[in-house]
Formats: C-alpha cells, sequence, structure tokens
C-alpha cells in the first residue's frame, strides 16, 4: 500500500513538471515539440480548445490500445497520470510564460518534459500519448532505447508543426527542445544504473581481490586467462561497480600493483542483485 501511495505522488510530481515545461516554456514560444503533446498545441490554434484539454481528449483512442496492450492495471495509473496532466497544463496556462527567449525555452522546457515523463514511466504509467506507442514498440524491440524512440516518433510531429506555423525557426527549435527530452529522458531512465565493468589482470590478484571485497564491498569473479607471449596462466579479475565507485577500485588496483593490466568500459545494463531485476519490465 505504501508503495503504491509513494508511486502516486511521483506520478502526481511527474505530471506537475510535464504542466509546467508545456504552459510557461513549451507553448507560449510556439514550438511543437513532438508528441501528443505538441500535436496538441499545434489543434489548440486551430480549435478553439485549450492545450490541456485537448491532449486529453486525443489520449482516448491511445488508451484504448494501452488497455488492450498491457491491461486495466495499467490503464489505471495512466488515465490518473493523462488526466493530471491535462489538469495542470490548463493550471499553469494562468501564469505568464517563465522566458520567451527561445533557446531557454527550448532548453529548459524540454529538459522538465522528458524529468516529468521519466518520473512518470518508471512508476509503471505514462502520460499518455506517444508514452503509450512506445511502451507497445518496446515490447517488439527491447533493444531500441526509449529516448530514441521518442525522438524519431516527435520528428513527424515537429514537421506538421513547421508547417501549421510557417515559420523555420520555430521548427529549429521544436527540433532542439525534442532532441534535449530525448537526452534528458534516457538519463532519467538509465543513468541510474550505469556502471563500469572492470578487468584486471595482475600477479597480485589475491590482495587486490581481498581489498575490493573489504575496502569497496563488491562482489568479484576470476576468469583464467593466458598469456598469448609468455602462454604463462594468469588470473583476471572481473567487476561491475557504480559510476561513483570505480574511481576506488583504480586506486587500489595503483596502490597494490602499479604494473596491473586494467580494461575499464561502461555497462549501460546491467541484471542482477544490486541492480536490475531480471522480471522487471523494461522502461
Amino acid at each position: 500500500m505504501k508503495k503504491k501511495i509513494k508511486n502516486y505522488a511521483v506520478i502526481t510530481l511527474g505530471t506537475l513538471l510535464f504542466g509546467m515545461a508545456i504552459s510557461l516554456f513549451i507553448d507560449p514560444n510556439n514550438f511543437a515539440p513532438g508528441g501528443v503533446s505538441g500535436l496538441s498545441i499545434i489543434l489548440s490554434r486551430l480549435i478553439p480548445l485549450e492545450t490541456g484539454t485537448l491532449f486529453l481528449v486525443i489520449n482516448v483512442p491511445i488508451m484504448i490500445l494501452g488497455v488492450w496492450q498491457f491491461g486495466k492495471r495499467f490503464l489505471l495509473g495512466t488515465l490518473y497520470a493523462t488526466f493530471m496532466s491535462s489538469v495542470f497544463t490548463n493550471a499553469f496556462k494562468a501564469f505568464p510564460p517563465l522566458t520567451k527567449e527561445p533557446v531557454l525555452a527550448a532548453i529548459f522546457g524540454g529538459a522538465l518534459l522528458a524529468a516529468g515523463m521519466g518520473m512518470v514511466l518508471r512508476c509503471g504509467a505514462t502520460t499518455g500519448g506517444t508514452d503509450i506507442i512506445v511502451k507497445c514498440l518496446r515490447r517488439r524491440k527491447p533493444y531500441l532505447k526509449t529516448g530514441t524512440l521518442f525522438l524519431l516518433l516527435d520528428a513527424v510531429v515537429v514537421g506538421i508543426g513547421g508547417i501549421v506555423f510557417r515559420n523555420v525557426d520555430a521548427v529549429l527549435y521544436s527540433a532542439l527542445s525534442t532532441m534535449i527530452t530525448s537526452i534528458v529522458l534516457d538519463m532519467v531512465l538509465y543513468g541510474r544504473d550505469e556502471a563500469k565493468l572492470i578487468y584486471i589482470v595482475s600477479d597480485k590478484f589475491e590482495i587486490i581481490t581481498e581489498r575490493l571485497l573489504k575496502d569497496v564491498g563488491i562482489g568479484v569473479t576470476h576468469l583464467t586467462g593466458s598469456g598469448g607471449y609468455e602462454r604463462k596462466e594468469k588470473q583476471v579479475i572481473m567487476c561491475v561497480v557504480k559510476k561513483l565507485t570505480a574511481h576506488r577500485v583504480e586506486e587500489i588496483v595503483k596502490q597494490e600493483d602499479n604494473t596491473a593490466f586494467m580494461i575499464v568500459s561502461s555497462a549501460s545494463e546491467i541484471y542482477g542483485e544490486g541492480y536490475k531485476s531480471y522480471f522487471g519490465e523494461k522502461l
């Protein structure tokens, strides 16, 4: 029950940021950054309805797709998120825009939009619109990142916005905002999971292993390798650590064996204890 309350609190905060991004940065600067929100902004210039209201109306058929693909449990959180996104978008229309400088509006509006969407997605819901379409595509193509799929779909709406507004600058700023949203969304969804994969080849592997277990508190795996030149068997230490912890591993290796061979690479998809669950749905 506590988890459910916490999720809805996070969804509420996410939709609050979503509404702020649309009404205080994007909409007043005539950007159509993509997705249903961008489409709603375009239609609000053609139909006498507020952007938030149009956002809710357009989402109805997409909601039906969501129920078909993910079931009623998915619908509850998404219905709430979509409704609150519409409410906050209309509510913030009462306030003046925070900036009329288009570059600032594109950057901060795009980042705020991504932060809100990312918070909602991490709670297993969506703000409706292309969020649902992206989740459907991710089920079929899990190797594609969420931010990338949003970028592809949003490009279509940005193009439509260019035709309606007949303003090349508005199209370019919309594209900039969309790219910012894509980058920040991937950071929100995947950044926390990024880690470093480290391989260490050293004759002092025992003492290095002991220090990694004791001083850093991480698990290590010993691999057996063979040197190509000397043909001698060597022990290789493999470990995965959070980005902020990687420097401690490097320092220990430097202290114990400054001639050790070490490879440090980035790892973004890690499953197991301390990282992602094998059974969790991909975002």
